[in-house]
């Protein structure tokens, strides 16, 4: 088995994804998100490509079981329930509802890898959960960075690389591609304090300076949840994983 990484969503070719497992990682702050919804009992999330489709799918549920949420360009979209920030996604606002998310780069990202034969969650803060169990699952890995922009990531690369180096020093043999060996190498040098990313990071520093330093912080902490949160394709939704 090999473990690869995609720096951006437009480097996964999804006609070779039918037996691979994928890691989907926007670290700032889609994933992030994701998981601390899930962690506080959201029902469910569903990914979407837009603003128009997150209210027209929510429409079809009761509307006090269902919130759309999202962003472009890190700013809340006008009219939402919530952004895209992991600290609004209480247990008191997101506990048993549906959310109908749609974000820049993260949904985006998890969207190309539906293909797959299965999809998981990953950022800083469940990295070695996410690789143990992407690795347990007896395929090749993918880790798909969602990104920034259509480019690359550094923050989506360093967690990328950190899973690599999860994954190859598993029980489990798995070659590395040339790619996976890069971001083995940027992994290395955060891997002792993410934290510095928060300097490091151009979208870090663009969200210290739009006023979302707690946000950026609490994507930057390491290993500090379980929770591998699983994108079904066949229902179209992302829910809560292996603990």
């Amino acid at each position: 088995m090999r473990i690869d990484v995609a720096t951006t969503p437009d480097a996964v070719a999804p006609e070779a994804l039918a037996e691979s497992t994928v890691l989907m990682v926007d670290v700032l702050r889609a994933s992030t998100t994701m998981i601390a919804a899930l962690g506080n009992g959201c029902a469910a999330i569903v990914p979407v490509a837009d603003a128009a489709a997150a209210r027209a799918r929510a429409r079809d549920y009761p509307e006090a079981e269902a919130l759309v949420a999202g962003e472009r360009r890190g700013e809340p979209l006008a009219g939402f329930d919530l952004g895209n920030s992991p600290l609004e996604f209480t247990r008191e606002r997101v506990g048993g509802r549906v959310v109908f998310f749609t974000t820049s780069n993260g949904t985006r990202a998890l969207l190309a890898a539906r293909r797959a034969a299965t999809v998981g969650i990953a950022a800083l803060v469940n990295m070695t959960a996410a690789a143990t169990w992407a690795a347990g699952e007896g395929r090749d890995v993918l880790v798909v960075c969602a990104g920034a922009r259509g480019g690359r990531s550094l923050e989506d690369e360093v967690c990328a690389g950190l899973v690599v180096g999860h994954v190859l020093a598993g029980e489990i043999r798995f070659t590395s591609t040339a790619a996976a060996v890069q971001a083995l190498e940027e992994g290395r040098r955060y891997g002792k304090d993410v934290g510095r990313l928060r300097e490091d990071s151009a979208w870090a520093r663009h969200l210290v300076g739009a006023g979302r330093g707690a946000d950026v912080d609490a994507c930057l902490m390491l290993d500090t949840t379980a929770l591998v949160p699983r994108y079904v394709s066949s229902v179209d939704k992302v829910v809560s994983g292996h603990r």
